[in-house]
């Protein structure tokens, strides 16, 4: 069992808490260990004039969470951009279920779910330290071909193919989609 965690003078902490053994159920790279997890602490510049967290800065902390998800999977965003791909957000709808306030510390899970066609699922979970929810974050996201300006039209394979830990991106050990 892979479980690395590390912490950063940004106030983050990243858990890996995937089972590589288990491999991967198909719900978005969750197994009994759970989904890919990382930890922030609320800045007070996260705040709005209600000193709670500012609706803006969840996508942010969602943002933060799946990008740490796929360089933990091994995939280098500036390779990517490089190679004329990058990653895009289509609609980001947030649930707000309880306040994240000044010095909270905010568990940001990160779970993708593949389908057919252009586009893929990211769901968030965003629980403060004491377990309670205080959102969840849904991405429906593609990757676009920077030269034509087009969505990829076989996005998992590329995903899977670049990914050196392809379980911490929703897909089975050994698995090509």
């Amino acid at each position: 069992m892979s479980n690395m965690t590390g912490s950063a003078a940004d106030g983050v902490t990243v858990t890996d808490s995937v089972n590589a053994a288990d491999g991967v159920d198909g719900t978005g790279g969750e197994n009994a260990a759970g989904p890919f997890s990382v930890r922030l602490d609320v800045r007070l510049d996260d705040l709005d004039p209600q000193l709670h967290v500012n609706g803006a800065v969840y996508q942010k902390y969602a943002d933060h969470a799946r990008f740490s998800c796929v360089e933990a999977a091994g995939i280098s965003v500036p390779d990517l951009i490089g190679g004329g791909l990058g990653p895009v957000n289509l609609e980001t709808v947030i649930r707000y279920r309880a306040e994240l306030r000044a010095r909270d510390q905010v568990d940001i899970t990160c779970a993708w779910i593949w389908g057919e066609g252009k586009t893929y699922r990211v769901e968030h979970v965003l629980r403060r330290a004491d377990g309670t929810v205080a959102a969840e974050v849904s991405h429906v996201s593609g990757l676009l071909d920077l030269r034509t300006r087009r969505l990829v039209t076989d996005l998992a394979a590329e995903w899977h193919r670049r990914a050196a830990r392809p379980e911490l991106l929703g897909f089975g050990t050994g698995a090509t989609p």
